[in-house]
Order: structure tokens, then C-alpha cells, then sequence
């Protein structure tokens, strides 16, 4: 038998090669038209998500004075704050926000408002106590109402508190509206930094500019002799920032002025400015805005 002609050979590969890019692109074209278009929320320039790989590190404490800090730093922007954590809603008590949304003349629910930060929340919803067992059609209704159904206003800022994990919640915001960055939160514990990664390669696989890592926690400081201890570990999500490739946008202290001011629903960039912990939240805020001009530019 005769041996396969090379130019015969190369003739086959090229063509699978062909087809197999045309498949490619062909199921690209199928997935694009299954996902929603993202469409700007009305009035606001910039959506900032803070997210976290798991629960329990702090990350709607950050949001919250996060979203405070853009305010402090320059009185000219105006911020808003949506909670987007459905079943386990943070802001109205970080906040110290209660009552229901009153309706625009166009139907829309108006902000609660505190600390001139308008806020939205499934909190104020609901009952205080009351649990929310929904299945995923209706969170996914609930997400939409939240984003669309709020007159914000202007806003120079939206900062988004989300769900931990990376579930549909995440996947729903991120199709729907047009995202400037995301701030991912962690521990420097390692089991804490392992769902923070997952957190950050989520957004990568949306297109979503991750903005940096905040290193949350990251050391205890004695009130009385002053010895620093590393609870939680010693630089973990620096060290994983570096590994992403992003920036660390920063340490905030584990500090009980921090947990005592947000039990009040007085949160320390507002209560205590000129305290160290203040500082480290407007120092992430000053990063989060840098990070948003490189990626803009």
C-alpha cells in the first residue's frame, strides 16, 4: 500500500482545524443569544461589586465603609449602596436603616438613606426575623427588582454587597449590568484565600476587571500592651494577589472598634475618622478609585 500523501495529510488537518473553529465560533454565537443583554442602571456611572469566595470575613463591613471612604475622600461624589445578599441581608443593620421604600412617581422604590448614602436592600422588604426560603426563580426576581426597579438618582458610584460564593446571583448581576470592577474580600487564612481565588477566577471568566484583593482581619493589635498577633496568618492574600496578578488594595486591622461600630450601625469611617481603622477603609477606597482609572484608560 501506498503511503498517504503529505500534502494530502496537511489538506485533512487544515480542514478539521477549519471546522473546528467554525464550530467554536458557532457555539459562541448559541451562547451569546441564551445571555441577557446588560444594560446600564439608570443614573449611575460606575457599579462597584464586593464580593467574597465565603462568608463570615468581613465583606459587607467593607462594602459599607468602602462605599463611606469613596464619600469621604472626595464630598463630591455621590454614592449608593445595594445589598444584593438576598438571603442574609447586612445593611439595614450596618446602616441603622429600618422601615419600607416609599414609591417614586414612576413607580420606582425611593433609597432609605443614611450617612448620605442611599440604600437598597431585600432587608427592607421583609421582616427583621424572617427567613428567606425562596427557590431560584424567585431570588433571581428579586435581584431583577433591586436593579431595576430603584430610582438611584445620580450616582457617581454604585457599590453592589454580594452574596458569598459564586453561584446565580453572581452570574445574574454580572450578565445584566455593565461592571467597572470588582473587590474581592478575604481573611489571610488559607481556607478563606482558597474561595477567595474561586471568587476572583469567576469574575475573570465574565470579563469583570478584577480591581484587587482587600485583606481583611489581618491583625490583632492588644489594646493594652500593644503586641501585634496574626490570627488568621501573616500576608495570605498579598501573597495570593500576587499569584492573580492583581493589586492588594490593602490591610484593614482586626479591630474591635470596627465590630463595635458596625453592631451600632455606626460604621467607623463615619464615627470614628480619625481612628487608624478609618484610615485603612479610606485608604482601600482611594486604591478601589486608582484601580478604576487604570482600567478605564
Amino acid at each position: 500500500l501506498n503511503p498517504p500523501q503529505p500534502s494530502l495529510l496537511c489538506s485533512c488537518v487544515s480542514q478539521r482545524s477549519v471546522d473546528s473553529k467554525a464550530l467554536q465560533e458557532r457555539q459562541k454565537q448559541i451562547m451569546a443569544k441564551g445571555l441577557p443583554k446588560q444594560k446600564p442602571i439608570a443614573g449611575v456611572k460606575q457599579v462597584i461589586v464586593v464580593a467574597s469566595g465565603k462568608g463570615g470575613v468581613g465583606k459587607s463591613t467593607t462594602a459599607v465603609n468602602l462605599a463611606l471612604g469613596l464619600m469621604a475622600n472626595d464630598s463630591s461624589k455621590s454614592v449608593g449602596l445595594l445589598d444584593a445578599d438576598v438571603y442574609g441581608p447586612s445593611i439595614p443593620k450596618l446602616m441603622n436603616l429600618k422601615g419600607n421604600p416609599e414609591l417614586s412617581d414612576n413607580n420606582l422604590m425611593v433609597p432609605l438613606t443614611n450617612y448620605g448614602i442611599p440604600c437598597m436592600s431585600m432587608g427592607f422588604l421583609v421582616e427583621d426575623v424572617a427567613p428567606i426560603v425562596w427557590r431560584g426563580l424567585m431570588v433571581m426576581s428579586a435581584i431583577e427588582k433591586l436593579l431595576r426597579q430603584v430610582d438611584w438618582g445620580s450616582l457617581d458610584y454604585l457599590v453592589v454587597d454580594m452574596p458569598p460564593g459564586t453561584g446565580d446571583v453572581q452570574l445574574s448581576i454580572t450578565q445584566n449590568i455593565p461592571i467597572a470592577g470588582a473587590v474581592i474580600v478575604s481573611t489571610p487564612q488559607d481556607i478563606a484565600l482558597l474561595d477567595a481565588r474561586r471568587g476572583a477566577e469567576m469574575f475573570k471568566k465574565v470579563h469583570v476587571p478584577v480591581l484587587g484583593l482587600v485583606q481583611n482581619m489581618s491583625v490583632f493589635q492588644c489594646p493594652n500592651c500593644r503586641h501585634q498577633t496574626h490570627i488568621f496568618g501573616s500576608d495570605g492574600a498579598r501573597q495570593l494577589a500576587d499569584t492573580l496578578g492583581v493589586r492588594l488594595l490593602g490591610d484593614v486591622p482586626l479591630h474591635l472598634n470596627i465590630r463595635e461600630t458596625s453592631d451600632r450601625g455606626q460604621p467607623v469611617v463615619v464615627s470614628s475618622p480619625d481612628s487608624p481603622e478609618a484610615e485603612a477603609y479610606r485608604k482601600v477606597a482611594s486604591a478601589v478609585v486608582q484601580r478604576l482609572q487604570e482600567v478605564n484608560t
